[in-house]
């Protein structure tokens, strides 16, 4: 039984190359869970290029990289904070520096980590599933544990 009073907020790091997002947002209204879904900006191209856009230009890519990594930070460690639950999704194209960067912070913040992978990502993320409280394989999983955390009820 849902308590009726509070929305949960619910921060969802990882990949943006997948329609996983898109999928928890529909499981979440279709099961009209009072659940806000908060996360990055994952428009790659204004991600990267944020800190030169509002900062000023840079020749070294390192500084430009740098520049869009704490303009980016000021949204990320700000919702990241205000979360009651963090899912982190590793996909399985690209390297996700920035998704296991995020799970270690909603660790050390303490808060309810679900991952979001594939079988074949558990050797390589098996620290970071050790902090995580589920490990989920689809999307619909994780609809399913928070609707099981709101509502009480299977």
């Amino acid at each position: 039984m849902s308590d009726g009073q509070r929305t949960w907020v619910v921060y969802l790091a990882g990949e943006i190359h997948s329609d996983w997002r898109e999928r928890i947002a529909s499981g979440v209204a279709a099961a009209a869970l009072p659940a806000r879904l908060t996360g990055p900006v994952t428009d790659h191209a204004a991600s990267d290029d944020c800190g030169v856009a509002i900062l000023g230009p840079e020749d070294d890519r390192f500084w430009h990289d740098r520049k869009g990594a704490g303009v980016n930070a000021v949204r990320t460690r700000t919702l990241l904070a205000a979360a009651d639950v963090v899912v982190v999704r590793f996909g399985e194209k690209y390297k996700q520096w920035n998704a296991a960067f995020d799970a270690g912070q909603a660790a050390a913040l303490g808060k309810p980590l679900i991952t979001l992978h594939p079988p074949e990502h558990d050797h390589a993320l098996k620290e970071v599933d050790g902090a995580a409280l589920a490990v989920a394989r689809e999307p619909e999983q994780v609809v399913a544990i928070l609707a099981y955390a709101i509502t009480g009820e299977l």
